[in-house]
């Protein structure tokens, strides 16, 4: 890695990327920054709303893996991220699936198939990701909460592993065959803005779009990957880049509506996907703007 900045993020399946940080990804390609992208399963038991590829899914012929590893290629030439792999290799760990709670968030299936990303060692799992970390030296890390985002196993997984890889990582004498020791200088967990998401509810619901996040009430309850804004630190404006997020996230066909909530409703999408936010878990904040916010992950570096 030859840039004086570089970034990494770990993900549980491909299309989390796109949804997640696909506008910050964008950004900082054009700005010049390493990204590197470390997804952690092919995702092949995920659903496929492509009626003709159901033939697919996991319970079905199979192949889903295979699929969606070329959807995440074409997305990565849309945000233009040419370092990005799976961690372990292709194949390495399998996607565990889940199942939903009644209180509406994920958790892990009845039968969890072979090779599970979920039930692998924690160890086994993380020294995979100190190689790429040691060898890529990013400065910046991002990956899920404690709760991946709203319950998935494998998410949950990602975020340990991303954690305890880069506590090792860092340790002078851990593994020395496993590359020289780096210590990543700051560590953000993705995050979704609580005041961003009511503004957002309440426009749906006064345009009288009732099915865009169905059963969220703009003054009620919300799901756990809601963020309060006092925990969150950045706030990344993807104004200029949302378009390629948009057109990234198309590419993974099987898993995305076209029709969906990330395409449709009052704002469009965009103006709502452009705002990526980040709370700030190692490290110490950089300047602010008038909200208190972050404006650059790499802020006080």
């Amino acid at each position: 890695m030859t840039a004086d900045r570089r970034i990494m993020l770990v993900h549980a399946h491909p299309d989390d990327e796109s949804i997640n940080n696909g506008a910050t990804m964008a950004r900082y390609v054009d700005e010049g920054v390493a990204v590197t992208l470390v997804t952690c399963t092919a995702g092949e038991m995920g659903e496929v709303l492509v009626p003709d590829l159901a033939y697919l899914a996991f319970e079905e012929k199979g192949g889903l893996g295979e699929h969606r590893r070329e959807e995440l290629v074409e997305a990565m030439k849309v945000l233009g991220v040419t370092d990005h792999r799976f961690l372990g290799g292709f194949g390495r760990f399998h996607d565990s699936g889940m199942a939903w709670h009644e209180d509406g968030h994920a958790i892990p299936a009845e039968e969890i198939p072979d090779n599970a990303f979920w039930t692998t060692d924690l160890v086994e799992a993380a020294d995979e990701l100190v190689k790429v970390i040691r060898e890529v030296r990013p400065q910046v890390l991002v990956t899920y909460d404690q709760f991946g985002g709203y319950g998935h196993p494998d998410h949950i997984q990602a975020h340990r592993v991303a954690m305890y890889g880069a506590q090792l990582a860092a340790a002078p004498s851990y593994k020395l065959e496993l590359g020289v020791p780096h210590d990543v200088a700051k560590i953000y967990w993705t995050a979704m803005s609580e005041s961003r998401m009511r503004e957002s509810l309440r426009k749906l619901r006064e345009a009288g779009d009732t099915e865009t996040f169905a059963g969220m009430d703009p003054d009620g309850k919300l799901p756990p990957f809601v963020t309060p804004d006092e925990l969150i630190s950045a706030r990344v404006d993807g104004a200029a880049t949302v378009q390629r997020k948009m057109d990234a996230l198309a590419k993974h066909e099987t898993q995305v509506q076209s029709d969906g909530p990330f395409f449709s409703g009052a704002e469009s999408g965009h103006s709502w996907w452009s705002e990526e936010f980040y709370r700030l878990v190692k490290g110490t904040a950089g300047p602010t703007d008038a909200e208190g916010f972050e404006a650059d992950l790499f802020a006080g570096l």
